[in-house]
């Protein structure tokens, strides 16, 4: 199968060419590895590349799954698979292997899907860029000086290169949503508790950390949710299962939806023009679209907020730290560990048990309020990130001198509007609906009530026939000599 023919498809493209048995699995996975090699070495999203165990899993037999035989990308962080490399991005952690798949690594493989690589992380997830010491820069695609967001752009710069119709992704302060702003993706975020994250997290980042994938189209987010939703065993909670498949719902238009919308962030960091007049383009596309827009936005205390996810962050990214420092035997120290992360480290270990606590009551608080405010909106329509896609080398983890709290203020100046819906668990999608003066993708966006994805779906998918986006794609190539001199 051509490349060019290749990256034109979606997940359920490729898979329905495969049920028609127009193309082999085989055929597929060549066609991705052929992209790994034609964009990665200018990418660098890519850390590992798995032919052997790709062509394992196509030789055993893949499941007759909604995506037989797509070719599929794995980030290096939360899940992860037997016998796959999962350094985290970091040094420290260079070299760990699982033996064992996680839950959701298991309902990838059921849905048929064929793991051809896994991909960059900044390290431990812990930056809005996906830039590490031990990997380097992971580049943008639509301009090479420029970051892919974080801390899943290794598969959001894979996916808008059109290696994979759509890649692994969490978020834990906005990790699918900045990727797929900053490469004109859907990156959905679901409601907490709808996607597994057994058997080693109960709620990852105490309940912060969500699972998913970043994708083209929003019928192959609403199609993988439908593969891997629901509560594997002994899990902790779980979300309310949906009425109908999501795949179904997106067949359907919204109702008339009351959609509040602000350009405002709780914190009150400054936004980008170029931003605010995408959310007023965007603004007056759902009123043409018939939806009632009202400027409105929940009311809470940001500082109080900050300090909540600073300090659970923190207290994560100790733990992980000493995790992996007892395994492997090393010293947590500058050789080992970034700057910003140690900075974190340091900090999280002065953090009391009765911090943390004060930290999740906080938490409880700001959802309660959000929540509220749900009773009046369907949903609420802002930015995904302050600005465009950062010139790589701007949000630097590695740079001396940072304390844990300027790093965290760092990353969410850059991505003030995310993070809340971490904190309530609710729904929020990034769609591809603005550009930059200099061309850059520009996301928005769209949280909605806790656990309906579908109403989301609905109006994403609305949105995606307004303003198509799927065939809007970079260079699948570019000559070495126009990257950016590190």
């Amino acid at each position: 199968m051509e490349l060019s023919q290749y990256s034109a498809y979606d997940g359920i493209g490729l898979a329905e060419l495969v049920r028609q048995k127009e193309v082999t699995p085989k055929e597929l996975k060549e066609a991705a590895l052929e992209g790994i090699a034609k964009v990665n070495p200018q990418l660098n999203a890519i850390v590992s590349v798995l032919s052997e165990q790709a062509d394992e899993q196509i030789d055993t037999g893949l499941p007759e799954g909604p995506f037989r035989g797509v070719p599929f990308l794995i980030k290096e962080i939360v899940l992860h698979a037997a016998g796959v490399p999962f350094s985290m991005g970091s040094r420290l952690a260079k070299g760990a292997v699982f033996p064992y798949d996680t839950e959701l690594m298991a309902r990838f493989r059921k849905a048929g899907l064929v793991t051809v690589g896994t991909t960059t992380t900044p390290e431990f997830a812990f930056n809005a860029t996906t830039e590490s010491v031990l990997h380097g820069p992971t580049h943008n695609p639509w301009n090479w000086k420029h970051s892919p967001g974080g801390s899943s752009g290794g598969s959001g710069a894979a996916v808008a290169a059109g290696v994979v119709p759509f890649a692994h992704a969490n978020d834990g302060g906005g990790s699918i949503r900045i990727p797929a702003s900053c490469n004109g993706l859907v990156g959905l975020k679901p409601t907490r508790g709808r996607v597994p994250t057994g058997p080693d997290y109960s709620e990852p980042l105490n309940g912060l950390g969500i699972e998913f994938a970043l994708t083209r189209t929003v019928r192959d987010a609403a199609a993988l949710l439908d593969a891997i939703a629901g509560p594997d065993t002994g899990c902790y909670a779980w979300a309310e299962p949906p009425k109908r498949p999501f795949l179904e719902e997106i067949t359907q238009p919204p109702r008339r939806l009351r959609i509040a919308w602000t350009s405002k962030p709780p914190s009150g960091a400054a936004v980008d023009q170029d931003c605010l007049d995408s959310l007023y383009a965007t603004v007056r596309l759902c009123e043409e679209l018939g939806h009632e827009l009202v400027e409105a936005s929940p009311i809470i205390d940001s500082e109080q907020h900050m300090l909540a996810t600073l300090r659970i962050w923190a207290a994560n990214v100790t733990s992980w730290i000493d995790g992996i420092a007892q395994a492997t035997g090393q010293i947590p120290s500058e050789a080992n560990v970034e700057a910003a992360n140690l900075s974190t480290y340091r900090y999280g270990r002065t953090i009391t048990a009765t911090e943390l606590l004060d930290a999740l009551t906080i938490q409880n608080i700001v959802s309660r309020a959000v929540g509220s405010f749900f009773t009046e909106y369907d949903v609420l329509l802002s930015p995904t990130t302050a600005r465009p896609p950062l010139p790589l080398g701007e949000l630097n983890a590695n740079a001396s001198g940072l304390s844990a709290k300027e790093w965290t203020e760092q990353i969410f100046t850059y991505a003030p509007f995310t993070n809340l819906f971490n904190t309530t668990g609710q729904p929020a999608i990034s769609l591809p609906l603005g550009w930059s003066r200099d061309d850059l993708p520009i996301g928005m966006q769209f949280a909605g009530r806790y656990a309906d994805e579908a109403t989301l779906l609905q109006l994403a998918s609305q949105l995606e026939v307004a303003c198509p986006w799927k065939d809007r794609r970079p260079a699948f190539h570019v000559a070495a000599a126009q990257l950016p001199v590190f």
